[in-house]
């Protein structure tokens, strides 16, 4: 067994060899005996695997003493609505979410509790441990939670001014909802690759990669569409293009959400993470909210917004959470709503939007390639370098760094082996800057391992 799929905030890895079927039906014996002989509700999204460990995963679980619920192949933010609303002792989303093709993975709570950090390592020293088990025959009762969920999406937001709206859903599981949704609600949808199909054909479904979103910006361009909506794979993450295509970051994303929610409840706290750029943080604070800076991870995120009664947060890589009118969980589709909400009232074009935030040069987020043995080796060494050189350091997640007019970022990726960077600066050469002295520090640090 692979020990290295059970990561910080789910349990990840290729599907046909991390994710045999002697450790997948382990895993659900294990999270079958966390259930104690309750109910344990599986929903998968669309990689042909799914279906696979979804019956290998209810195998275990009944063998726990678990009755199982098999949910169907649906989004992320529809599992998570299905444990609100139906309250299975476990609930289980198999999702690659956006990663490639070949992997596959799951994401698991205990009632409404996120299992993430320490829950995870006690998974997977239970599964370590435990011994061969006799397999009963497997029973799955059928349940469809789809319009539950669109009901409840459908009954917040009143006909709107109907607005030309062109959805990317790099066939991921949240196309067909998303187009169906929007129709219902009264806008022009130009559907783009919304049919599910887990070996993603088109492109990779990672709203965050502006590769990823060409497609989307020449679409909204050409059929003159107000704007353009992007999910990742399980429609947990979103991306947003303007009507002159350009893309507006999760952060601004944040800005927006968060001037209307303040709007309408002063003081509110919002909270964003480490990669968000300082003009969020700034903002906020202007409007007389409560800016909080929060390390990466939708698992943390969830649960320092109940600690701090924080109505809204989001992440550079989309995810965004509302406790104002909704569950405090990331859903794609329902941020998707209320930004469509601010939009209709605004009468003006998306772009206007963030015409008031000031100017900064930022880049994407730059993911590298890295061992997963290695990653958060070099981040450390690459702060107690800064630090030796009498740096600002922030290590909230990793190493944010302040300079004279901006700021760079290192940390690694909890669900990828990969290093995570990102800069802003006032000038585009303070940007190439501030990006090469990280680098060359990284590339010390390398050379010392």
């Amino acid at each position: 067994m692979n020990r290295e799929i059970f990561r910080k905030y789910d349990i990840r890895g290729i599907a046909d060899t991390d994710l045999d079927n002697d450790t997948v039906s382990k895993l659900g014996f294990v999270l079958g005996r966390m259930a104690e002989g309750g109910v344990l509700a599986i929903g998968r999204d669309c990689r042909p695997s799914g279906i696979r460990l979804r019956d290998q995963l209810a195998k275990g679980a009944s063998a726990a003493g678990c009755s199982v619920l098999d949910l169907g192949e649906q989004t992320t933010p529809m599992t998570y609505f299905a444990a609100h609303t139906l309250k299975p002792d476990i609930t289980v989303m198999i999702t690659g979410s956006h990663n490639p093709a070949e992997y596959n993975g799951f994401k698991t709570m205990k009632g409404l509790h996120t299992l993430w950090g320490e829950d995870i390592t006690a998974i997977r020293n239970q599964v370590i441990a435990a011994d061969e088990v006799i397999f009963p025959k497997t029973e799955m009762k059928q349940v469809s939670i789809r319009e539950q969920y669109m009901d409840r999406l459908r009954s917040e937001f009143a006909p709107p001014v109907s607005l030309k709206v062109a959805v990317d859903a790099g066939n991921g599981t949240g196309g067909d909802c998303a187009v169906n949704l929007l129709t219902q609600l009264g806008h022009r949808v130009v559907p783009l690759f919304c049919e599910p199909d887990g070996s993603f054909p088109n492109h990779h479904p990672d709203p965050t990669v502006v590769s990823n979103l060409k497609d989307l910006q020449k679409t909204v361009i050409t059929e003159k569409c107000d704007l353009g909506i992007a999910f990742d794979g399980d429609a947990d993450r979103l991306g947003i293009v303007d009507e002159k295509g350009q893309v507006i970051f999760g952060d601004r994303i944040l800005c927006v959400l968060a001037e209307a929610l303040l709007a309408d409840n002063p003081g509110a706290t919002v909270i964003s993470e480490v990669k968000a750029s300082s003009v969020f943080f700034s903002q906020v604070k202007s409007l007389g909210g409560r800016a909080l800076m929060f390390p990466t991870g939708h698992s943390i995120i969830k649960e320092g917004m109940h600690r701090e009664n924080a109505l809204l947060a989001g992440e550079m890589s989309g995810h965004i959470f509302f406790r104002d009118r909704y569950y405090g969980y990331d859903d794609a589709l329902y941020a998707a709503l209320r930004f469509l909400e601010i939009a209709e009232r605004a009468e003006a074009p998306v772009s206007s939007l963030t015409a008031h935030l000031p100017p900064v040069m930022a880049t994407p987020e730059i993911r590298e390639e890295c061992e997963d043995s290695l990653k958060f080796v070099l981040v450390e060494k690459v702060k107690q370098l800064l630090l030796k050189q009498n740096y600002s350091v922030n290590d909230t997640d990793g190493v944010r760094v302040e300079f004279q007019n901006g700021w760079g970022l290192l940390r690694a990726s909890n669900t990828q082996p990969v290093l995570v960077m990102r800069f802003e600066a006032g000038t585009i050469d303070q940007l190439k800057e501030y990006e090469e002295k990280i680098r060359t520090i990284l590339h010390t640090a390398r050379e010392d391992l």
